[in-house]
């Protein structure tokens, strides 16, 4: 039998110009012609776009704009000189009440319609008071020459830094430090990685900040090798270092040719392995890769929400599984529940340990390993009032839904910075229902969403 042709109106190379009607998911313009989706990246609704189609496929087109013939009212001037070419941030130009006004109904859209979900008629958004310069913890890419590194975030699309000194969303400190390891880096000739032979020694920079103590964590992501001892010695110059905030310098060994930022080793090259946070009274031990929500004072209002979901628990065991460093679990624990936390990543336990004996927390335990291994073990010995699940991007799995439907937990508190996977997994949760959730602004200027949906067992919530 002959394949259907399908009729697509338009042709690779062909302009166009068409009026930008609604925002997509990915954050991007979308239009239509004659019919045929066509995503505009960087266009707004309102907007009218001239542009090229630079691609063609079946279900949708994409066009580069190269003119805006009328500007949408919504439109508002970014402060970041790279904004147009950086992948970073994506509504910089966009006033912010819409910026809102388009993660709610991102959710409310994959909710319905992915997970067929009985959603609340009014969907809460914590919009973020500091909406520039919130960012604890950036991860930068270091391409070019060993006389000129580019450092920065990439290009949308690609896979080319967008250089620049400053970036809008980080605060002052890490934006410092990372100019002053450019500066470093340039005067001592350190060879920059090149992904296409596999050679060079600096690959990536992160760099974490707390806000309330002041201190500047830096890690350097190389391929195998190590830094000459002039670099080292001015590297290590603790005049500077104290100036800049920073307390411990390590080398991140990545020989591996893959996009993954972090390899396995670690070596200290100065100071302490760990910054050290505060969220109201908690004192958090951050080491360089180990999970910790990004803006801080939104984290604040996220844990006290899932406080104030739990507050029934009375002391009954709760689960905090992927749990990080282990903000949620300590959050709670400080606050008299008993919790038992479970997170895979070694470092981010071992953070969580030192967390605990600092805060003198006593009623939380740690288990390092999967959710998939741990938490069948916890219910086999274990009445589980309340399952708290923030899960990375992919959602839980077939196991971890599973899990969670047999130890029938009075309530559960999924966290998700994807709510086209959260939308899968509240679909499998047969026996809950919704009875809150909230739109946690964390990433303001970006279209990532954070959401915190509460739900109850059927029976529990109808008594």
């Amino acid at each position: 039998m002959a394949k259907t042709k399908l009729n697509i109106p338009v042709k690779r190379g062909d302009r166009l110009e068409l009026d930008v009607e609604t925002l997509a998911s990915s954050g991007d313009g979308l239009c239509r012609h004659e019919g045929y989706t066509v995503f505009t990246p960087g266009g707004l609704p309102g907007d009218r776009v001239r542009g090229k189609m630079i691609k063609i496929t079946p279900r949708f087109g994409v066009l580069d704009i190269f003119e805006r013939t009328q500007l949408s009212k919504d439109r508002v001037d970014p402060p970041c000189p790279v904004f147009f070419k950086c992948g970073g941030c994506k509504f910089q130009d966009l006033n912010y009440e819409k910026q809102l006004e388009f993660k709610i109904q991102v959710v409310r859209d994959n909710l319905s319609r992915i997970g067929g979900v009985e959603l609340p008629e009014k969907i809460e958004a914590f919009a973020a008071d500091k909406q520039y310069q919130y960012r604890n913890k950036a991860s930068f890419a270091v391409q070019g020459k060993t006389s000129d590194p580019q450092i920065g975030f990439y290009s949308e699309g690609s896979h080319k830094v967008a250089d620049s000194p400053t970036c809008d969303i980080l605060p002052e400190p890490i934006n410092n430090a990372k100019e002053w390891l450019r500066q470093i880096l340039k005067k001592n000739q350190i060879s920059v990685y090149n992904e296409g032979n596999h050679r060079g020694l600096v690959r990536g920079l992160v760099i974490r900040h707390s806000e309330s103590t002041g201190e500047v964590l830096v890690g350097m992501m190389t391929n195998e090798g190590r830094f000459p001892r002039n670099f080292l010695t001015e590297l290590t110059e603790e005049k500077k270092l104290k100036e800049l905030g920073i307390v411990g310098i390590i080398q991140n060994i990545n020989p591996r040719a893959t996009n993954v930022i972090l390899g396995k080793e670690n070596r200290l090259l100065w100071g302490k392995e760990r910054l050290t946070d505060k969220l109201a009274d908690l004192s958090f031990h951050l080491s360089l890769g180990s999970f910790f929500q990004i803006h801080s004072a939104q984290t604040l209002r996220l844990y006290d929400l899932i406080y104030n979901w739990v507050d029934a628990a009375e002391g009954k065991t709760i689960i905090d599984a992927y749990s990080g460093s282990g903000g949620i679990a300590l959050w709670l624990a400080a606050k008299g529940e008993k919790v038992i936390a479970i997170e895979q990543f070694e470092p981010a336990m071992e953070d969580a340990r030192l967390s605990a004996e600092t805060n003198g927390i006593s009623s939380c335990q740690f288990l390092t390993g999967s959710v998939e291994e741990h938490a069948p073990q916890v219910i086999s010995k274990e009445k589980v009032h309340t399952f708290i699940i923030d899960p990375p991007r992919k959602g839980c799995s077939e196991s971890v839904i599973k899990t969670l439907l047999q130890s029938q937990p009075e309530q559960i508190i999924y966290v998700s910075c994807n709510p086209s996977t959260l939308a899968r997994d509240l679909e499998r949760l047969e026996g809950y229902k919704i009875h809150d959730m909230r739109v946690i602004d964390m990433f303001p200027q970006t279209q990532h969403i954070e959401t915190a949906v509460y739900l109850k067992q059927i029976k529990s919530a109808e008594n």
